[in-house]
């Protein structure tokens, strides 16, 4: 079985960009869905892809949002699109947790679950947290760069405009 990894703000729906920087929606009213999310995960999901999404959610740790609002959109993502699973870190930074990105911990036990190779696996993500994460699971990496006023990933196997703009290199890829 093949999968494909999805970060969730920036990939999915949009994020709320403040000072350059990516955040995510403060309830299930300002969630955003991407243009083209739809057919790239119905097309990803047809090509035979488990579809993961592997999101860190620190405002929750943070105070800012409450986990029922990020289990509301959760909710709507798993109703709406051929999603098989959302796995969220609601750690901080300063927890030091392994599932939380860059670490591949949340990768790493889903793959386990599903019982996945990893290396026949894509991590898809618009933050260096998301490319890191899935290099260090072995998967292949898709950055969506929407040039934020932030690090950057160092290496990416593929860096594209859109989550529809990856869904084609992966089908591609895959059917050569």
């Amino acid at each position: 079985m093949r999968a494909v990894f999805l970060d969730r703000d920036g990939v999915i729906n949009g994020a709320i960009i403040k000072e350059g920087r990516p955040y995510p929606p403060s309830s299930l009213a300002t969630l955003e869905i991407l243009p083209g999310v739809k057919d790239a995960l119905d097309d990803l999901h047809k090509a035979g892809y488990l579809l993961i999404v592997i999101t860190n959610q620190p405002d929750v740790a943070r105070g800012i949002t409450c986990r029922s609002v990020v289990d509301e959109i959760h909710e709507f993502m798993l109703a709406n699109f051929p999603i098989s699973q959302i796995k969220s870190c609601f750690h901080d930074d300063a927890d030091q947790c392994g599932c939380r990105k860059p670490k591949a911990g949340a990768i790493v036990s889903v793959a386990r679950e599903y019982n996945l190779n990893l290396n026949d696996c894509y991590m898809v993500g618009d933050r260096w947290r998301d490319i890191d994460a899935g290099i260090l699971a072995g998967c292949k990496t898709i950055f969506i760069d929407y040039q934020y006023d932030e690090k950057q990933p160092t290496q990416t196997n593929f860096t594209v405009k859109s989550l529809l703009e990856a869904s084609k290199i992966i089908i591609g890829e895959n059917n050569e």
